[in-house]
């Protein structure tokens, strides 16, 4: 990532005159510039300047170069306000999600889009503010994992609704063959339902889906059938409606570990 600090130079070359007929040199070793409350940058914090005298040799001749350099300090505040703090706010609204119900389907896919096209919003606003530079920066950085956080929260919601939808479309299926038996006691009355079947223990924890000797080569395994039969032993289920009380600790932990990295490691390293 490297440090916010931000070199700026000025160099002084003539042409006209070659080494061997002027040589420019300068009076003090170390410049000074005027009072500082008298003159302020608003996106730096001037840091201190140091100067230099090299010898530039080309094919007409040997110059005397004069630099001059600027160390400047790039402050936060702007970009505090105008980009860290909204991402972070961005990806902390995309948590709301987990503590809606699986089956608000518009306001969880609502919530979920909002925020990942606010991150594409920022994202594009805050490159404006840089220099157009190709290799990645700190702040692009940031802005791309709280950009994965709000997409992951997204995703996770449509992991969790195809897993639940495709319960219960089964259960339909499942209970639409089921034809229940028809006895006619004797002649002359009505007909009595009797329903045969074996009790059907309901359990939303899990979903139908794995068929019993279908080769399951994943540690993880959230469907019903995979608790029994050839993959029951050395595999973690998973509750599948459990998902979102499983993604309100890991999302926000996982974003403060990235935070507490990426200060130290952008502010000290």
């Amino acid at each position: 990532m490297g440090k916010h600090n931000v070199l700026c130079s000025n160099r002084v070359l003539l042409y006209g005159y070659p080494k061997n007929e002027i040589q420019y040199r300068w009076q003090r070793r170390s410049v000074e510039v005027a009072d500082q409350r008298y003159w302020r940058l608003y996106q730096f914090a001037f840091v201190g300047l140091r100067n230099t005298t090299e010898v530039a040799s080309t094919q007409s001749g040997e110059y005397v170069v004069m630099t001059i350099f600027f160390d400047l300090s790039r402050r936060m505040g702007y970009f505090t306000i105008q980009t860290y703090i909204p991402c972070s706010m961005i990806v902390v609204l995309s948590w709301v999600s987990f503590w809606i119900n699986k089956d608000a389907v518009p306001a969880r896919t609502s919530l979920g889009i909002t925020t990942v096209l606010t991150m594409t919003t920022l994202s594009t606003i805050s490159r404006k503010s840089l220099p157009k530079v190709s290799y990645v920066t700190a702040m692009d950085l940031f802005v791309s994992v709280c950009f994965i956080f709000t997409f992951a929260a997204l995703m996770e919601y449509g992991t969790l609704h195809y897993f639940t939808s495709n319960r219960q479309n089964k259960k339909t299926k499942s209970n639409q063959t089921q034809k229940p038996s028809m006895v006619n006691i004797r002649p002359g009355t009505s007909l009595l339902q009797m329903n045969n079947i074996a009790p059907y223990h309901d359990d939303d924890d899990y979903v139908y889906e794995c068929l019993d000797g279908k080769d399951c080569t994943s540690f993880f395994c959230c469907f019903d059938d995979c608790r029994s039969g050839a993959w029951r032993e050395n595999r973690m289920h998973v509750h599948v409606s459990k998902i979102d009380s499983y993604s309100r600790i890991f999302f926000p932990t996982a974003f403060g570990l990235f935070n507490l990295v990426y200060w130290i490691g952008y502010l000290y390293l």
